[in-house]
C-alpha cells in the first residue's frame, strides 16, 4: 500500500495505494503460506525423529526452511539465508520462553501437615517413641511422606485410552465402571 502511495500520481495515491494492494496480496499470501507449509513439515518431521519437542525444533526448521527456500539461488544464499531463518527463529523462540516465565505465577509451596509432639506436666517434651512423618500434598495432588516418597492418592486414576495418552493426568473415581458397555435405551413403551 505504502509503495502503491508513493509511486501514484498527485491526486491517485488512495486508488494506486488499493490498486497495489489487489496486484500484491496474492503473491505475498501465497509466498507466506509455501514458508508456514514448508516449515510446518520440518517442525513435525523433527518432532516425528527426535521424539522430544523442545525449541531446538522450530530454530532448527526455520534454519531448514530458509535455506530449502533460497536453495535455487545457489548454495551460498541457501546457507546466508538458513542462517538467517536459524537466528530469527531462535529470537522468537527466547522471547517466548522469556515471556512465559515473567508471566507465570509463583510456585507455590507444598502445603505441611505438622504432628504436634506431647508435653509433660513441667513444659519439656516427652520422647513417646518413633513420631509419625508429616505429609506433604503438593499443588498438583501429589502426596509425599516426608521422606522423599511421592504417590498418586487412591481417588486419583490415570486415564486409559487413547485421549487419556493425549491429555495425561488423572481423573476422580465416581465408581462407575467406563469400560462396560452403556445400557441401550428402551423405547417400547413410548410407542404404544
Amino acid at each position: 500500500m505504502v509503495k502503491g502511495f508513493y509511486n501514484s500520481p498527485k491526486g491517485y495515491a488512495l486508488a494506486g495505494g488499493l490498486q497495489a494492494i489487489r496486484r500484491e496480496a496474492p503473491k505475498i499470501g501465497g509466498s507466506f503460506a509455501v514458508w508456514g507449509g514448508l516449515f510446518s513439515a520440518f517442525d513435525c518431521s523433527l518432532v516425528a525423529i527426535r521424539r522430544k519437542e523442545d525449541p531446538w525444533n522450530p530454530i532448527m526448521s526455520g534454519a531448514l526452511t530458509g535455506g530449502v527456500l533460497q536453495l535455487r539461488y545457489g548454495l551460498a544464499s541457501a546457507g546466508r539465508s538458513a542462517a538467517f531463518g536459524g537466528f530469527l527463529l531462535a529470537v522468537i523462540e527466547g522471547i517466548s520462553i522469556m515471556l512465559t516465565r515473567v508471566t507465570a505465577p509463583p510456585q507455590a509451596l507444598p502445603a505441611t501437615i505438622d504432628v504436634p509432639v506431647a508435653a509433660s506436666s513441667s513444659g519439656a517434651a516427652v520422647d513417646s517413641g518413633p513420631q509419625p512423618t508429616p505429609t506433604v500434598v503438593s499443588q498438583g495432588g501429589m502426596v509425599s511422606d516426608g521422606n522423599g516418597m511421592s504417590r498418586v492418592p487412591e481417588d486419583v486414576k490415570p486415564k486409559n485410552g487413547f485421549w487419556g495418552n493425549v491429555f495425561g493426568g488423572g481423573r476422580k473415581d465416581d465408581g462407575n465402571d467406563d469400560s462396560a458397555a452403556p445400557a441401550m435405551p428402551s423405547f417400547g413403551g413410548e410407542l404404544k
